[in-house]
């Protein structure tokens, strides 16, 4: 066996350990974590090895490696690890390192993961949306102007033009940065594999389309069994944003290609689809937060960074639905300061997508396919 020469970081083991992998020294590598995961692949295990990157500082080895990915967070390794070094957790606090190497600018990556600069992530979008009202002069909420009927219309308080502008700027940042950080996690995943640059071969698309269909189906989290409940949750999620999804883009299609201005009416198929998305997001993230309380003696109880984007998602679902309830109550002051508050948290979740927990979605989905592809013996081209 050739030697090996080994430069610990001890600066990112503290740095794990204060993003919530905080049980990191308890391992002491008995592998019960990889023998009782579902997951992990019986010629490449996980998560030990990946434990003992993390102990001793080998954050290169760990951000090039696709298994930190291929985690689903079951937390089965966490609830049967007989020292409690919680192996999920650490993982977790990984991902969240790994997302903030990515970033750029890499600021913002750790001011996401520090409720230290919760408020000003806040007061960005608070101070943008504000500064348009004001140049509107809708500042004085009682004296926005009413639509046909005396109904109350959001497109008056903030008309589509600047939600546009705005939403599709901060849309198209996200994607850049997340775009940039896949890039790198690729070449970071060839690199390791020690795959060469020839031409990509055949099957990669067929390789995308059954992770795309594993991703739609939640396959692999039916496979978790002290969080089995979490497929259930995350799929509600996961198709709420469809819809939601679907929802603004119809939306543009009535306004831009039919002409029709909102608000519609309750009976019009888009705000069927609309109204179901919603509910199916508030269903959700109510479903995930009752099976992290309940599992939190086995499963841990999350850290601060998965906590923000569960927040800001449930936000979002009640402010939506609130500002539409309060609209048709005709409670004018409160349907403007509530549609504002949604209009924030949807700013948040975007534009801070490449550096929250959104972003591991992102990644996970694209480590998913480098894994199957090289499982099938295919050689793959860096992305350049």
């Amino acid at each position: 066996m050739s030697d090996q020469l080994i430069k610990p970081d001890l600066n990112f083991v503290k740095d794990v350990i204060a993003s919530g992998g905080e049980s990191l020294k308890k391992c002491f590598q008995c592998a019960t974590c990889s023998v009782v995961c579902n997951l992990s692949p019986d010629d490449k295990p996980f998560p030990r090895k990946e434990m003992i990157y993390a102990q001793w500082g080998l954050k290169d080895k760990l951000f090039s490696n696709p298994d930190i990915w291929l985690c689903h967070h079951c937390s089965d390794c966490t609830a049967y690890c007989p020292r409690g070094a919680k192996p999920g957790e650490v993982i977790g606090a990984v991902r969240k390192l790994a997302i903030q190497n990515y970033s750029v600018p890499r600021f913002l990556g750790r001011a996401l993961g520090s409720s230290s600069y919760l408020i000003l992530l806040f007061a960005i979008p608070v101070a943008i949306l504000l500064a348009v009202l004001a140049s509107l002069g809708h500042l004085d909420l009682s004296a926005i102007p009413r639509g046909e009927g005396g109904a109350i219309v959001y497109s008056k308080f903030m008309p589509e033009i600047y939600i546009e502008v705005i939403y599709i700027a901060i849309s198209l940042f996200a994607a850049l940065i997340l775009a940039h950080g896949v890039f790198r996690c690729w070449a970071g995943m060839m690199a390791a594999g020690g795959i060469g640059r020839s031409q990509m071969k055949k099957a990669l698309l067929s390789t995308v389309v059954a992770i795309i269909v594993e991703i739609l189906l939640h396959r692999r989290f039916a496979k978790c069994v002290v969080t089995k409940g979490r497929q259930i949750s995350h799929l509600l999620v996961l198709y709420s944003f469809i819809g939601l999804a679907i929802t603004a883009a119809w939306g543009v299609f009535y306004l831009y290609v039919l002409g029709w201005h909102s608000p519609y009416p309750l009976t019009n198929p888009m705000k069927w689809l609309g109204n179901a998305g919603a509910l199916a997001l508030l269903i959700g993230i109510t479903l995930t937060v009752i099976n992290r309380s309940r599992n939190k003696e086995k499963a841990g109880i999350g850290s601060y960074f998965d906590w923000l984007l569960i927040t800001v998602v449930a936000a979002i679902a009640v402010t939506g639905m609130g500002a539409q309830c309060l609209r048709l109550a005709d409670v004018a002051v409160l349907a403007y300061l509530t549609y504002f508050l949604h209009l924030v948290f949807v700013f948040f979740l975007f534009a801070y997508a490449p550096y929250s927990k959104m972003a591991h979605m992102v990644y996970r989905t694209v480590a998913m396919v480098f894994a199957k592809h090289a499982e099938k013996g295919v050689e793959v081209t860096p992305l350049k």
